[in-house]
């Protein structure tokens, strides 16, 4: 394909593009000229034929193709009240991969939206795994402080061990640290928090934030009273959770956030070994 064609289409392609309260999409009857269709219900075919291909993916229709009603002009001022979609970029890709593959435009944008869907999941999967992290590094000062505190009230490290593995016992349903480890195939020199989801990471940290404020406020002493204090502070926070339907000890685990975090810095490098590349070849 010529390469002035490809810069065209997808200049198009990106001038066409809407957003919404953050969400990018396309509309169907723009993309349909877009991708060289003359009649509207011929296009409605790849789009049904794209649909059933979402369907299929185990992803909510009606989240990518949403239907919509618009007014269009069409002459001497009159107006007209016309159906069209609200295409995500997904619903896109998947138009082009059910579309006439002997239009030139098809071609293109089948490569096209293929590698934007991609940047847009690389880009959600770096969000995610920064909020992860984030609720670790938390999670981690929070424990830091209840560590300092129980030691200035007469707890040892072997003492913030306990009072923490029943803290988890309580938070996992019965199931104790080292339980977990095994249930969620977790090295036992591994801390469990660095397998944990968001979700759980963050449950932990609430429960040591109010057992480090509970603490200091009612001038707590001795492993036994700050024990207690802490399992009751996993089992609040353990209520809310299974309330709205969630069991800790039944979801997941995630990869070692250790080995994500080294993938991020190793990312994080090749880019900025790139960038300066492309600033010597300026």
């Amino acid at each position: 394909m010529d390469k002035q064609i490809i810069a065209r289409l997808k200049k198009t392609f990106e001038d066409h593009a809407q957003e919404v309260d953050g969400v990018e999409f396309w509309f169907a009857r723009d993309l349909q000229k877009l991708l060289g269709y003359d009649k509207w219900e011929n296009f409605l075919n790849a789009i049904e034929k794209a649909k059933i291909a979402c369907e299929n993916s185990g992803h909510n229709v009606n989240d990518h193709f949403p239907g919509i009603r618009k007014m269009v002009e069409i002459g001497s001022g009159a107006k007209r009240e016309i159906e069209d979609i609200m295409l995500t970029r997904y619903a896109c890709y998947l138009i082009a991969q059910n579309g006439d593959p002997r239009k030139e435009e098809i071609a293109f944008a089948q490569s096209y939206f293929a590698v934007q869907t991609r940047k847009q999941e690389l880009i959600e999967q770096r969000i995610s795994l920064q909020e992860r992290m984030q609720a670790r590094q938390k999670l981690v000062a929070s424990e830091t402080e209840l560590s300092k505190l129980i030691y200035e009230r007469g707890v040892d490290d072997e003492g913030f061990a306990r009072i923490r593995s029943k803290g988890d016992q309580v938070l996992f349903g019965g199931h104790s640290t080292a339980q977990m480890k095994n249930k969620l195939g977790v090295p036992q020199k591994k801390p469990l928090a660095d397998f944990l989801p968001t979700i759980t990471i963050t449950a932990k940290n609430l429960a040591a934030e109010i057992t480090n404020f509970d603490v200091k406020k009612d001038e707590l002493m001795g492993e036994s009273s700050i024990t207690k204090e802490h399992m009751r502070n996993n089992a609040d926070v353990r209520e809310l959770l299974v309330k709205r339907g969630i069991k800790p000890e039944e979801l997941p685990p995630e990869e070692d956030i250790k080995k994500l975090e080294r993938k991020v810095k190793k990312d994080e490098h090749r880019m900025a070994d790139s960038s300066k590349h492309k600033k010597k070849l300026a």
